[in-house]
Protein backbone atom coordinates (compact mmCIF):
# COMPACT_ATOMS: atom_id res chain seq x y z
CA UNK A 1 0.00 0.00 0.00
CA UNK A 2 1.04 3.18 -1.17
CA UNK A 3 2.48 5.79 1.62
CA UNK A 4 -0.22 7.92 1.01
CA UNK A 5 -2.79 5.89 2.10
CA UNK A 6 -1.02 4.05 4.84
CA UNK A 7 -0.69 7.86 6.30
CA UNK A 8 -4.14 8.26 5.79
CA UNK A 9 -5.39 4.76 7.30
CA UNK A 10 -3.35 5.47 10.75
CA UNK A 11 -3.80 9.32 11.10
CA UNK A 12 -7.39 9.48 9.12
CA UNK A 13 -9.93 7.64 11.80
CA UNK A 14 -12.56 9.88 12.31
CA UNK A 15 -13.93 13.61 10.75
CA UNK A 16 -12.47 15.91 12.92
CA UNK A 17 -9.23 14.12 12.34
CA UNK A 18 -9.09 14.16 8.95
CA UNK A 19 -10.38 17.71 8.50
CA UNK A 20 -6.85 18.68 10.73
CA UNK A 21 -5.36 16.99 8.37
CA UNK A 22 -6.68 18.28 5.13
CA UNK A 23 -6.16 21.99 6.81
CA UNK A 24 -2.55 20.90 7.04
CA UNK A 25 -2.58 19.32 3.37
CA UNK A 26 -4.35 22.53 2.11
CA UNK A 27 -1.81 25.00 2.80
CA UNK A 28 -0.71 26.89 -0.63
CA UNK A 29 2.92 26.98 0.86
CA UNK A 30 3.54 23.76 -0.09
CA UNK A 31 2.80 24.44 -3.54
CA UNK A 32 6.88 25.86 -3.16
CA UNK A 33 8.27 22.50 -2.74
CA UNK A 34 10.40 21.44 -5.59
CA UNK A 35 9.71 17.92 -6.83
CA UNK A 36 13.70 16.89 -5.69
CA UNK A 37 12.20 17.82 -2.07
CA UNK A 38 8.84 15.86 -2.81
CA UNK A 39 11.22 13.19 -3.50
CA UNK A 40 12.51 13.06 -0.43
CA UNK A 41 9.57 12.94 1.59
CA UNK A 42 9.39 9.60 -0.05
CA UNK A 43 12.39 7.94 0.69
CA UNK A 44 11.57 9.51 4.42
CA UNK A 45 8.59 7.94 4.81
CA UNK A 46 9.54 4.41 3.46
CA UNK A 47 12.30 4.59 5.97
CA UNK A 48 10.31 5.39 8.92
CA UNK A 49 8.62 1.92 8.38
CA UNK A 50 5.16 2.40 10.14
CA UNK A 51 2.55 0.08 9.58
CA UNK A 52 -0.72 1.01 9.18
CA UNK A 53 -2.33 0.83 12.47
CA UNK A 54 0.42 2.85 14.01
CA UNK A 55 -0.08 6.73 14.26
CA UNK A 56 3.30 9.17 13.29
CA UNK A 57 4.83 10.10 16.33
CA UNK A 58 7.68 11.89 14.59
CA UNK A 59 7.25 15.47 13.68
CA UNK A 60 9.48 15.26 10.69
CA UNK A 61 8.12 12.18 9.30
CA UNK A 62 4.50 13.69 9.73
CA UNK A 63 5.24 17.42 7.78
CA UNK A 64 7.07 14.65 4.96
CA UNK A 65 3.68 12.69 4.65
CA UNK A 66 1.64 15.88 4.85
CA UNK A 67 4.03 17.33 1.89
CA UNK A 68 3.81 13.47 -0.08
CA UNK A 69 -0.23 13.84 0.89
CA UNK A 70 -0.70 17.57 -1.36
CA UNK A 71 2.16 16.41 -4.03
CA UNK A 72 2.02 13.07 -5.05
CA UNK A 73 -0.83 10.23 -6.57
CA UNK A 74 -1.17 7.64 -4.27
CA UNK A 75 -1.74 5.40 -7.19
CA UNK A 76 0.66 5.72 -9.89
CA UNK A 77 3.48 7.56 -7.47
CA UNK A 78 3.61 10.73 -10.15
CA UNK A 79 4.02 14.19 -8.88
CA UNK A 80 0.92 16.05 -9.75
CA UNK A 81 1.11 19.64 -11.76
CA UNK A 82 1.03 22.06 -9.45
CA UNK A 83 -1.98 23.84 -10.63
CA UNK A 84 -4.02 20.65 -9.91
CA UNK A 85 -3.18 19.53 -6.41
CA UNK A 86 -5.38 20.54 -3.65
CA UNK A 87 -4.17 23.31 -2.16
CA UNK A 88 -4.36 24.95 -5.43
CA UNK A 89 -8.30 24.26 -5.74
CA UNK A 90 -8.18 27.13 -2.91
CA UNK A 91 -9.46 29.62 -5.70
CA UNK A 92 -12.89 31.66 -6.11
CA UNK A 93 -12.72 33.07 -9.06
CA UNK A 94 -14.29 31.14 -11.24
CA UNK A 95 -17.30 30.56 -8.38
CA UNK A 96 -17.65 34.20 -8.25
CA UNK A 97 -18.64 34.74 -12.18
CA UNK A 98 -20.29 31.47 -12.34
CA UNK A 99 -22.87 33.01 -14.09
CA UNK A 100 -21.05 33.89 -16.90
CA UNK A 101 -21.29 31.28 -19.59
CA UNK A 102 -17.69 31.35 -20.71
CA UNK A 103 -16.39 31.04 -17.38
CA UNK A 104 -18.71 28.24 -16.12
CA UNK A 105 -17.14 25.92 -19.45
CA UNK A 106 -13.76 27.26 -17.12
CA UNK A 107 -14.76 26.14 -14.23
CA UNK A 108 -15.84 22.68 -15.59
CA UNK A 109 -12.81 22.26 -17.31
CA UNK A 110 -10.49 22.75 -14.40
CA UNK A 111 -12.49 20.92 -12.05
CA UNK A 112 -12.81 18.05 -14.59
CA UNK A 113 -8.99 17.93 -14.91
CA UNK A 114 -8.51 17.63 -10.95
CA UNK A 115 -10.85 14.96 -11.23
CA UNK A 116 -8.85 13.21 -13.55
CA UNK A 117 -5.45 13.99 -11.84
CA UNK A 118 -6.16 12.77 -8.79
CA UNK A 119 -8.67 10.02 -9.37
CA UNK A 120 -8.11 6.50 -8.41
CA UNK A 121 -5.21 5.48 -10.69
CA UNK A 122 -5.39 1.49 -11.14
CA UNK A 123 -3.45 -0.39 -13.75
CA UNK A 124 -5.75 -0.39 -16.03
CA UNK A 125 -5.77 3.70 -16.49
CA UNK A 126 -2.37 2.86 -17.94
CA UNK A 127 -4.07 1.58 -21.28
CA UNK A 128 -4.05 3.83 -24.07
CA UNK A 129 -7.67 3.54 -25.37
CA UNK A 130 -9.24 3.97 -21.64
CA UNK A 131 -7.71 6.96 -21.44
CA UNK A 132 -8.97 8.14 -24.93
CA UNK A 133 -12.22 6.99 -23.40
CA UNK A 134 -11.71 9.03 -20.57
CA UNK A 135 -10.83 12.49 -22.22
CA UNK A 136 -13.96 11.89 -24.36
CA UNK A 137 -16.22 11.40 -21.53
CA UNK A 138 -14.75 14.56 -19.70
CA UNK A 139 -14.89 16.73 -22.80
CA UNK A 140 -18.65 15.73 -23.40
CA UNK A 141 -19.19 16.18 -19.61
CA UNK A 142 -17.84 19.79 -19.50
CA UNK A 143 -19.80 20.91 -22.29
CA UNK A 144 -23.15 19.78 -21.34
CA UNK A 145 -22.60 20.74 -17.55
CA UNK A 146 -21.59 24.65 -18.76
CA UNK A 147 -24.39 24.63 -21.07
CA UNK A 148 -27.06 23.14 -18.25
CA UNK A 149 -25.32 25.85 -16.17
CA UNK A 150 -26.02 29.11 -18.57
CA UNK A 151 -29.48 27.60 -19.81
CA UNK A 152 -31.48 29.34 -16.91
CA UNK A 153 -29.90 32.65 -17.88
CA UNK A 154 -30.61 32.27 -21.71
CA UNK A 155 -34.23 30.90 -21.03
CA UNK A 156 -34.81 34.24 -19.38
CA UNK A 157 -33.37 36.47 -21.44
CA UNK A 158 -34.78 34.73 -24.49
CA UNK A 159 -38.12 35.15 -23.13
CA UNK A 160 -37.44 38.35 -21.53
CA UNK A 161 -38.84 37.23 -17.97
CA UNK A 162 -37.46 40.21 -16.02
CA UNK A 163 -40.11 39.79 -13.22
CA UNK A 164 -38.74 39.84 -9.18
CA UNK A 165 -39.57 36.26 -8.84
CA UNK A 166 -37.51 34.97 -12.09
CA UNK A 167 -34.85 37.12 -11.32
CA UNK A 168 -34.86 35.97 -7.40
CA UNK A 169 -35.07 32.34 -8.70
CA UNK A 170 -32.39 32.34 -11.58
CA UNK A 171 -30.28 34.67 -10.46
CA UNK A 172 -30.48 33.49 -6.82
CA UNK A 173 -31.57 30.35 -5.34
CA UNK A 174 -30.88 28.24 -8.73
CA UNK A 175 -26.77 29.03 -9.29
CA UNK A 176 -26.17 26.95 -5.81
CA UNK A 177 -27.96 23.47 -6.40
CA UNK A 178 -27.27 23.45 -10.36
CA UNK A 179 -23.49 23.54 -9.69
CA UNK A 180 -23.65 21.17 -6.63
CA UNK A 181 -25.20 19.14 -9.10
CA UNK A 182 -22.91 19.12 -11.94
CA UNK A 183 -20.17 19.03 -10.35
CA UNK A 184 -21.20 16.02 -9.15
CA UNK A 185 -22.21 14.69 -12.52
CA UNK A 186 -18.71 15.99 -13.78
CA UNK A 187 -17.42 13.18 -11.30
CA UNK A 188 -19.25 10.54 -12.08
CA UNK A 189 -18.86 10.75 -15.64
CA UNK A 190 -14.78 11.33 -16.32
CA UNK A 191 -14.25 8.33 -13.04
CA UNK A 192 -17.34 6.55 -14.54
CA UNK A 193 -14.27 3.55 -16.07
CA UNK A 194 -13.56 3.20 -12.01
CA UNK A 195 -16.94 1.26 -11.65
CA UNK A 196 -16.76 0.01 -15.19
CA UNK A 197 -13.11 -1.74 -14.82
CA UNK A 198 -13.15 -2.02 -11.22
CA UNK A 199 -10.72 -0.25 -9.03
CA UNK A 200 -8.00 -2.32 -6.68
CA UNK A 201 -8.76 -3.09 -3.40
CA UNK A 202 -6.21 -4.33 -0.67
CA UNK A 203 -5.95 -5.91 2.65
CA UNK A 204 -4.68 -5.01 5.41
CA UNK A 205 -1.22 -5.27 4.83
CA UNK A 206 -1.76 -3.61 1.58
CA UNK A 207 -1.32 -6.54 -0.54
CA UNK A 208 -3.66 -6.44 -3.84
CA UNK A 209 -6.33 -9.13 -3.81
CA UNK A 210 -8.57 -7.96 -6.79
CA UNK A 211 -10.02 -5.17 -8.82
CA UNK A 212 -13.63 -4.75 -7.93
CA UNK A 213 -16.36 -3.05 -9.55
CA UNK A 214 -18.27 -2.06 -6.89
CA UNK A 215 -14.92 -0.39 -4.55
CA UNK A 216 -15.07 2.02 -7.45
CA UNK A 217 -18.78 2.54 -7.38
CA UNK A 218 -18.62 3.40 -4.21
CA UNK A 219 -15.41 5.76 -4.19
CA UNK A 220 -17.19 7.29 -7.07
CA UNK A 221 -20.41 8.36 -5.39
CA UNK A 222 -18.60 8.97 -2.31
CA UNK A 223 -16.36 11.52 -4.26
CA UNK A 224 -19.36 13.47 -6.55
CA UNK A 225 -21.22 14.05 -3.51
CA UNK A 226 -18.37 15.47 -1.52
CA UNK A 227 -17.56 17.44 -4.77
CA UNK A 228 -21.55 18.78 -4.45
CA UNK A 229 -21.61 19.47 -1.28
CA UNK A 230 -18.12 22.08 -1.92
CA UNK A 231 -19.59 23.75 -4.88
CA UNK A 232 -22.81 24.22 -4.08
CA UNK A 233 -22.51 25.15 -0.68
CA UNK A 234 -19.64 27.51 -1.52
CA UNK A 235 -22.33 29.26 -4.10
CA UNK A 236 -25.30 29.32 -2.07
CA UNK A 237 -23.76 30.61 1.50
CA UNK A 238 -22.67 33.73 0.15
CA UNK A 239 -25.53 34.24 -2.07
CA UNK A 240 -27.55 34.09 1.53
CA UNK A 241 -25.37 36.30 3.13
CA UNK A 242 -25.20 38.87 0.41
CA UNK A 243 -28.73 39.32 0.63
CA UNK A 244 -28.36 40.89 4.30
CA UNK A 245 -25.59 42.51 3.40
CA UNK A 246 -27.49 44.61 0.78
CA UNK A 247 -30.51 44.81 2.91
CA UNK A 248 -28.38 46.47 5.58
CA UNK A 249 -26.80 48.53 2.82
CA UNK A 250 -23.27 47.62 4.41
CA UNK A 251 -21.61 48.32 1.28
CA UNK A 252 -22.68 51.74 -0.27
CA UNK A 253 -21.18 51.10 -3.99
CA UNK A 254 -20.92 48.41 -6.78
CA UNK A 255 -17.28 47.90 -6.50
CA UNK A 256 -17.47 47.12 -2.31
CA UNK A 257 -20.50 44.86 -2.71
CA UNK A 258 -17.97 42.79 -5.38
CA UNK A 259 -14.87 42.96 -2.60
CA UNK A 260 -17.52 41.72 0.06
CA UNK A 261 -19.24 39.22 -2.49
CA UNK A 262 -15.23 37.89 -3.28
CA UNK A 263 -14.17 37.77 0.51
CA UNK A 264 -17.63 35.65 1.15
CA UNK A 265 -17.11 33.43 -0.90
CA UNK A 266 -13.22 33.03 -0.49
CA UNK A 267 -14.00 32.40 3.08
CA UNK A 268 -16.73 29.86 2.54
CA UNK A 269 -14.16 27.63 0.34
CA UNK A 270 -11.48 27.57 2.72
CA UNK A 271 -13.46 26.23 4.89
CA UNK A 272 -15.93 24.09 2.95
CA UNK A 273 -13.07 22.46 1.26
CA UNK A 274 -11.26 20.86 4.03
CA UNK A 275 -14.62 19.92 4.98
CA UNK A 276 -15.58 17.80 2.17
CA UNK A 277 -12.20 16.02 1.63
CA UNK A 278 -13.20 14.95 5.16
CA UNK A 279 -16.53 13.79 4.61
CA UNK A 280 -15.59 10.09 4.08
CA UNK A 281 -11.85 8.92 4.32
CA UNK A 282 -9.35 8.70 1.89
CA UNK A 283 -8.53 5.42 2.05
CA UNK A 284 -11.93 3.81 1.67
CA UNK A 285 -13.11 0.67 3.85
CA UNK A 286 -15.83 -1.69 1.81
CA UNK A 287 -16.95 -4.74 3.44
CA UNK A 288 -15.63 -7.97 1.80
CA UNK A 289 -19.24 -9.35 1.68
CA UNK A 290 -20.09 -6.68 -0.24
CA UNK A 291 -17.26 -7.33 -3.07
CA UNK A 292 -17.67 -9.75 -5.73
CA UNK A 293 -17.62 -13.34 -5.63
CA UNK A 294 -13.70 -14.19 -6.91
CA UNK A 295 -12.58 -11.39 -4.37
CA UNK A 296 -14.60 -13.35 -1.50
CA UNK A 297 -12.83 -16.40 -2.25
CA UNK A 298 -9.47 -14.76 -2.32
CA UNK A 299 -8.95 -13.80 0.78
CA UNK A 300 -10.54 -14.36 4.15
CA UNK A 301 -10.21 -10.07 5.03
CA UNK A 302 -12.93 -8.76 6.78
CA UNK A 303 -12.98 -5.21 5.42
CA UNK A 304 -10.63 -4.59 2.51
CA UNK A 305 -9.45 -0.83 1.62
CA UNK A 306 -8.67 1.70 -1.74
CA UNK A 307 -7.54 4.36 -2.87
CA UNK A 308 -11.30 6.95 -2.88
CA UNK A 309 -9.63 9.99 -4.66
CA UNK A 310 -10.33 13.53 -4.44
Amino acid sequence: MDANLRFWRAEGQSFFQRFLLWADVLDPLLLLKSSDEIRRTRLLLQNSGKTLSEPIQNDQVFWSAINRGSSVHPDTDKIIPVLFRPPGNLNPKFIFAYNLSFLQFVFHTYTTGFTLLNGNGTTKAEEHLLQQKQILYSLGAISYAACIGALPLVFMNRYTLKSSLTQLVVRKLLPAPLLGLMSAFTVAVVRSPEFENGIEVMDRNGKVVGLSQKAGEKAVKETALSRAVLFGTTLFLPAVLMHFVERAKFAKTPHALASVRMLMITSVLAGMLPVSLSMFPQCGEIKRADLEPEILSSTDETELFYNRGI
